[in-house]
């Protein structure tokens, strides 16, 4: 099973919480966190893009880098692992992503893929006259497909010519192509979004469900896979996850409580609020991050406890099938990717080929 880092592009991580740790982020906290995970053999690092946050007394997520200028730095400090960035698609042309995606691509000799996102937050948008309208929650995943298919064709011969309802190519060059095995992501969840990861995606991100239930994501695997068999590709699932550990169950539950009774509720409502206003697709992910039984983690799958409970969970993780690997979040994140790799990884099963540098 293959680990990857959430690494912190935005203040305070993932929890919604006056009781989590408060951080703003920077290029410095988010090279250490590369490079302890280098150091620890995790396989990827990849980085969202957030344009506006969520406020309450938290701040949450108004603090924020750009994603493709912070891991083309983060590829020239690493050296192995593999580096995502994500591409807030309504804002940069594809032709130009493309370019982006190239140079990184040579940054890093070859180890850079790309998230593909379609924007589901209105007021990120709206606050730069970018947002489409409301249609856009309708129309979204096929711009997405125009868009992927545009990045297919200038990746593998350099030029396009496509032509489509919503972007436009004419002999359309960009070179130098890039040399490694450009890997795109996706992270929807709805009916359109899986179709698009079956046509398009070498990986599907998929949100974990509850506080150690680690195999509740199963059904979206299912879903998955009943999208690839129409189109024929192998697609993997990698769960989004929050660790929460501590060398017993006890103290790592207790912190788990301390943040739930520090929860940012003026932050979860304009949560909730921007989460209920795509009115069509009412199976989307954002859902499941807006609901307000669990978004102080904004609603990941969380696993909570000692690093052989962690160690036990991720394993019966790996043994679900077409599960890639997991997108791990921490409550703090420099203690947590080196717990995980000094005390959690080498009990696990999926991961006993791994040898920390």
């Amino acid at each position: 099973m293959q680990v990857g880092v959430f690494i912190p592009i935005n203040n305070n991580g993932w929890l919604i919480s006056e009781n989590a740790p408060q951080y703003k982020p920077s290029f410095d906290l988010n090279k250490e966190v590369a490079l302890r995970a280098e150091k620890h053999g995790f396989d990827f690092l990849l980085s969202m893009i957030k344009l506006r946050g969520f406020g309450g007394k938290t701040e949450f997520w108004e603090y924020g880098l750009e994603s493709f200028t912070l891991m083309a730095g983060l590829a020239a400090v690493t050296e192995r692992i593999k580096i995502f960035a994500t591409c807030p698609t309504l804002i940069i042309p594809p032709a130009f992503a493309a370019r982006m995606c190239n140079t990184i691509d040579s940054i890093s000799h070859g180890r850079f893929g790309l998230n593909l996102i379609t924007g589901w937050q209105p007021p990120e948008y709206t606050q730069m006259g970018l947002w489409p309208g409301e249609e856009h929650f309708r129309n979204r995943y096929a711009m997405l497909d125009e868009y992927a298919q545009i990045l297919r064709e200038l990746w593998e011969s350099g030029t396009s010519d496509f032509k489509g309802q919503y972007y436009s190519m004419d002999d359309c060059r960009v070179w130098p192509q890039p040399t490694g095995d450009m890997k795109i992501i996706c992270a929807g969840s709805s009916d359109a979004g899986l179709a698009f990861s079956a046509k398009w995606a070498d990986y599907a991100f998929c949100l974990g469900k509850g506080v150690n239930t680690p195999t509740a994501f199963a059904f979206n695997n299912d879903r998955l896979a009943a999208a690839t068999a129409k189109t024929g590709r192998d697609v993997q699932v990698f769960v989004l996850v929050m660790v929460i550990a501590a060398e017993t169950d006890e103290a790592a539950m207790a912190k788990w409580q301390s943040y739930n009774d520090g929860v940012d509720l003026d932050a979860i409502a304009w949560l909730a609020e921007q989460g209920a206003k795509d009115q069509v697709n009412a199976d989307t992910n954002v859902r499941q991050l807006a609901a307000p039984e669990g978004a102080v983690n904004i609603n990941m799958g969380t696993l909570v406890g000692s690093y052989s409970s962690i160690a036990r969970m991720l394993d019966e993780m790996a043994q679900v099938p077409n599960t890639g690997g997991v997108l791990l979040t921490f409550d703090d994140f420099l203690e947590g990717v080196d717990a995980f790799g000094a005390h959690i990884q080498p009990l696990m099963k999926s991961r006993a080929h791994i040898e920390a540098g």
